[in-house]
């Protein structure tokens, strides 16, 4: 189907996805570092003292998301969006009335779990579960919501906390999205999706994995080892990016100020990858995604001029793009559909606890006196080899995808 047509005819459901991962930016780390100054300076606590505490935050909302997202196999859709972007609110609010550590751990707790974690997850659970022939066009197009957000989010909470303050901004936000986003999205997914005779007989015939079948089933591990790298990866250079310029002699407004360029990477990338994904299957794009990986950071490992922030947001943009198309679209091709929010909660619970490990871990081993290029060089060595192990698991995850669909319950 042409990709213009593909949009018109579905344009509510890809629109109340794209909301989901656009408003998901509340909890990713990005956006709530914007507020780490302010939380320090008013709640006394030392730049250690917050990374801890944010490490362990996202660590207990990683624990929460598989209870909670296996709730997307037994509620509809426009039920559990709005108790997760309810939860989402209520964390908003918390956050403003954070008097203490305890609660501000609570506060983040809740945007980690409701923001980055559920929010996506309801998107891409309905994507993935509504489509089949078209899945990764689908999936593309509400992924698209993760690239806007971190273009424009930051901007706007700037432009908000110069008026009101931290504390004020988040008010706002929590205003804006009980008032505007839930309805929004109630009103656009309220209506399931009823997929074509030839999806609905797509998808009935072959083997329905259980949640621990999948987790037992040694190729999720091995597709799961190159799925994690960029948002690991990234996550790790983005929180420690005043330290690498310091140490690189960048301004850091360069470095930030080069963030249009991944966005523009990402969003060809996301777009590109939702054909490809349709015409051949998802875990073919993870090589490529992993050998942008490999180049970003080993040419930021390595290369001290400024022009090599610009290959870095080129290559960790587009691998970004084709994890945000891959990561929904691959577990229905792999697993089915019928336990599937209980199958990508599993997943996307290992990727934040990962993302939390990942500045943390990388924190100590500065301290401990290991020079952060090195760090990053290791990481660009690591997905160049996840990229072998990605060609190797390739056929097998393709056959697999064959196989399920040729298979009786």
């Amino acid at each position: 189907m042409p990709y213009a047509r593909f949009l018109r005819e579905n344009a509510r459901w890809l629109a109340g996805g794209m909301l989901l991962t656009l408003f998901s930016s509340f909890g990713q780390t990005f956006y709530i570092a914007l507020s780490s100054g302010g939380i320090r300076t008013e709640l006394g606590l030392g730049h250690g003292d917050f990374g801890w505490l944010y490490m362990w935050a996202t660590l207990a909302s990683a624990a929460a998301i598989p209870v909670a997202g296996r709730l997307a196999d037994t509620m509809r859709v426009d039920r559990y969006a709005t108790l997760v972007i309810a939860g989402l609110a209520g964390s908003m609010l918390l956050l403003t009335r954070a008097g203490s550590p305890v609660a501000l751990f609570v506060a983040i707790a809740g945007l980690r779990l409701f923001g980055q974690g559920l929010m996506s997850h309801v998107a891409m659970t309905a994507m993935g579960r509504w489509f089949s022939v078209n899945r990764g066009k689908a999936v593309s197009a509400a992924a698209l919501g993760h690239q806007i957000g971190e273009s424009v989010m930051p901007i706007s909470f700037v432009a908000v906390a110069a008026v009101v303050g931290w504390r004020g901004s988040w008010m706002v936000n929590a205003a804006f999205i009980l008032l505007l986003v839930l309805p929004t999205v109630y009103m656009l997914m309220r209506v399931p999706r009823v997929p074509r005779a030839a999806e609905t007989l797509l998808e009935s015939a072959g083997r329905q994995w259980t949640r621990g079948e999948a987790l037992r089933d040694p190729l999720f591990w091995m597709l799961m080892s190159g799925v994690l790298a960029p948002p690991v990866i990234g996550t790790t250079v983005f929180f420690h990016q005043v330290y690498l310029t310091e140490l690189r002699g960048w301004a850091l407004g360069q470095f930030a100020g080069s963030t249009p360029v991944l966005s523009m990477f990402a969003i060809v990338a996301t777009l590109l990858a939702g054909m490809v994904v349709d015409r051949f299957h998802s875990a073919v794009l993870l090589p490529v995604m992993l050998v942008c990986v490999a180049v970003a950071n080993l040419v930021v490992a390595f290369v001290p001029p400024t022009w090599a922030i610009l290959v870095y947001m080129a290559g960790m943009g587009a691998s970004f793009g084709i994890y945000s198309t891959v990561f929904g679209a691959l577990w229905p091709e792999m697993y089915g559909t019928r336990h599937l929010g209980a199958i990508k909660a599993a997943a996307t619970s290992i990727m934040v606890l990962s993302t939390a490990l990942g500045p943390g871990l990388s924190g100590w081993l500065i301290d401990a006196g290991v020079a952060f290029p090195d760090i990053i060089a290791a990481m660009g060595l690591y997905g160049a080899a996840a990229a072998v192990l990605m060609v190797a698991a390739e056929p097998l995850a393709r056959h697999r995808a064959a196989a399920r669909n040729q298979e009786e319950h």
